[in-house]
């Protein structure tokens, strides 16, 4: 925990000498007006947050794919399942669901993906749910495939997740003209749509041991965004608190800070006081893992405490096989004692009806 919080006030200390900067600058800018491809004012953040209710929701994969590309690709993409799991969201109040991309989907079919992607949106827009939809990700699985996807495997966590785009691409720079074009059509094609609340640009950089070597690539996916300049705010969330050079980086050019946590309520709220002293708003986008004691009854009402966006990991039991923890598989498939995360089975029941109804009550239903 002193690592954890000598690095936070490293990190700090560096945004504050550039909060100052900002400050200046604010001083001749309007309130809601930002130019292409600069960050938002701290106003500007918190102007719309105030906007929107409560942030709350989950982290969302089908119970049908075990991983993006099994959710976006024109073969496997299940309409029917995620209406109906998106019905069990909207059943306990969530608003808001964070969603990964993957670009070799859209490098089979542009037209295609982006086509899917609006058949998602207007789905979670006719059961009341906001998107962020998430571009690249440096976890699990490092060589993504197109094409079928490999069934799960027995008991392990995120057995088929791929990262993307993978590695060695993330680390070389030869590859990113590819990916360009695949970030900017999206946000392109989107950027006014309200039914998108967040573009969160990159999951966990420098995760799976690539630690500093994902920053290039997260220099580059911010300025493809910003020359894109859409009216959702950009982040990327933190993570990895010793990670300074990434931390320090996703800070200062994040509009709204997002972060991930899966610790108890004491090592959460002081993550979350530090991120305060940004000025902006925040959001948790990774929380809920029941045996680590970051759980619904603990860490959701604290949340909402502190007006602090609450996203969990996992919905719906399914072909991502994250009701198993990360580091404990169980290779003969059969139930785990306390589930890691999801709130539902496949048919709707919840996992634990006290948790479906605190979420509830919480969310105002």
């Amino acid at each position: 925990m002193k690592k954890l919080l000598l690095s936070l006030l490293l990190l700090l200390a560096t945004q504050g000498v550039y909060a100052q900067k900002t400050k200046v600058k604010l001083k001749t800018a309007t309130t809601n007006t930002v130019a292409a491809g600069q960050r938002w004012s701290v106003e500007k953040a918190q102007s719309w947050y105030k906007v929107h209710p409560w942030i709350s929701g989950a982290n969302f994969t089908p119970s049908t794919a075990i991983n993006q590309l099994e959710m976006w690709q024109a073969a496997t993409f299940d309409p029917v399942t995620i209406d109906r799991e998106l019905g069990y969201a909207e059943g306990i109040g969530f608003n808001t669901l964070r969603v990964f991309l993957h670009s070799l989907a859209w490098q089979q079919d542009p037209k295609g993906f982006k086509k899917r992607l609006n058949t998602y949106l207007a789905i979670a827009d006719k059961h009341h749910i906001q998107t962020m939809f998430v571009f690249f990700d440096d976890c699990w699985n490092k060589d993504a495939k197109a094409g079928p996807q490999p069934a799960p495997k027995p008991g392990i966590h995120n057995s088929g997740w791929v990262q993307d785009p993978g590695e060695p691409a993330s680390r070389d720079s030869t590859t990113f003209v590819a990916l360009k074009p695949y970030v900017q059509d999206v946000l392109t094609s989107f950027r006014t749509d309200k039914r998108i609340l967040l573009w969160d640009l990159y999951n966990e950089p420098g995760n799976s041991g690539k630690l500093a070597t994902s920053l290039p690539l997260l220099r580059n996916v911010f300025a493809w965004a910003r020359e894109v300049n859409p009216q959702q705010p950009l982040s990327v969330g933190l993570w990895a608190w010793d990670f300074q050079a990434l931390n320090t980086f996703q800070a200062q050019h994040s509009d709204i800070i997002t972060y991930h946590n899966y610790d108890d309520v004491p090592a959460h709220q002081r993550i979350i006081e530090l991120l305060e002293t940004h000025g902006r708003p925040l959001i948790c986008t990774e929380y809920m893992a029941r045996p680590r004691n970051s759980s619904f009854t603990n860490i959701m009402p604290l949340l909402k405490k502190e007006n602090v966006g609450a996203i969990n990991w996992g919905l719906v039991d399914g072909k991502t096989n994250t009701k198993y923890q990360w580091d404990s598989p169980l290779h003969d498939g059969r139930d785990p004692a306390v589930w890691f995360h999801e709130v539902f089975r496949k048919d709707g029941t919840p996992y634990r009806p006290d948790e479906t109804e605190l979420i509830r009550s919480l969310n105002g239903k």
